[in-house]
């Protein structure tokens, strides 16, 4: 059966890509604690959208725009993760926090603007009220295999 989580991202012509694959055994996508989901840094393997890069630095090699899709390509991907953890995204009550790393180029200071692009598509995807989150965006020199950008979070979920 299709949640209607699924049903929505259907209506904003989306699908779920694989979610993403951890290296080794010592650490997961995202864990449960309570009725609290912690997610793992994703970055990377996303799926192919307009406007997504898979790596580079914003704003010398990824424009801010294309940092902004790819943020919201991430957060598709975190999407991914979550259903495979909990098996139905409708488990899925709100978002809580997001922390987005943003790799960037000496002197660039719009972070905020490029994580906009997963903060806006939880918003339009849970609603004002369980989209609405808590949310940190910084910038950094590097980021693991030169992603652009890397955002983990907390989402709570029904038991």
């Amino acid at each position: 059966m299709t949640s209607k989580l699924e049903m929505r991202l259907k209506e904003m012509g989306l699908t779920l890509p694989p979610p993403f694959q951890y290296p080794k055994a010592n650490r997961t996508g995202c864990i449960l604690v309570g009725n609290i989901v912690f997610v793992s840094g994703h970055g990377r393997d996303l799926q192919v959208l307009p406007g997504v890069k898979g790596a580079g630095k914003i704003p010398a090699q990824v424009s801010e725009h294309e940092g902004y899709a790819t943020a919201r390509a991430v957060a598709l991907t975190i999407l991914a993760t979550l259903k495979k953890e909990l098996g139905d995204l409708d488990r899925v009550m709100r978002v809580i926090r997001l922390f987005g790393m943003v790799n960037v180029s000496p002197g660039y200071q719009r972070m905020p603007n490029v994580i906009d692009g997963a903060s806006d598509f939880f918003y339009e995807l849970f609603g004002p009220i369980n989209g609405k989150h808590a949310r940190s965006a910084i910038g950094v020199a590097e980021l693991p295999h030169a992603i652009p950008i890397e955002i983990n979070g907390e989402f709570e979920i029904h038991r």
